[in-house]
């Protein structure tokens, strides 16, 4: 009976110290989630890119009385800087990566510009804005030898209808 005693006493001691131990044992750092890309660049363009842009394009070409329209083009304006930041998560592996940061950084900052600019409802700076944009990209199509040339309004002549009778 006593070793049963002797037995349960010191059981109950291991239960007590091992939990101790180990809280006192330095925890596992955990690592942060890493960012990983999944899409394809030119889906990124395809699929985000191009139609914000001609979202954009639209909103612009109107008469811009309608402020759900401004809100909306400030959302795609904002959408084309954080792709501008998907864009950062995918340099090219050989050479370029340098090029490739400079790029996105631009066309994040103009798509930034665009977004202010879209939120004050200012017309004509907006256009100015989209222009800008489209130069960026092109800048960075350029670079890569992408053949793909962005226009802003190209199909649209600038100037106001005439008014024939």
């Amino acid at each position: 009976m006593h070793m049963w005693n002797t037995l349960k006493v010191v059981s109950l001691a291991l239960l007590i110290a091992v939990p101790a131990v180990q809280a006192q044992a330095p925890a596992k750092k955990k690592e942060p989630p890493r960012l990983v890309p999944i899409a394809e660049t030119r889906l990124l363009m395809e699929g985000l890119a191009h139609p914000d842009f001609q979202g954009l394009e639209k909103i612009l070409s109107g008469d811009g009385k309608d402020k759900e329209s401004w809100e909306f083009g400030r959302g795609q304006s904002i959408l084309l800087a954080e792709t501008a930041n998907l864009l950062m998560l995918r340099p090219p592996r050989n050479t370029g990566q340098d090029a490739w940061m400079q790029h996105a950084s631009k066309f994040r900052d103009a798509a930034t510009d665009l977004a202010r600019i879209m939120a004050r409802q200012d017309r004509e700076a907006g256009r100015a804005g989209l222009v800008a944009l489209s130069a960026q990209c092109n800048s960075c199509h350029q670079t890569f030898r992408i053949a793909t040339k962005i226009t802003a309004f190209s199909t649209m002549d600038s100037r106001p209808p005439s008014r024939n009778p």
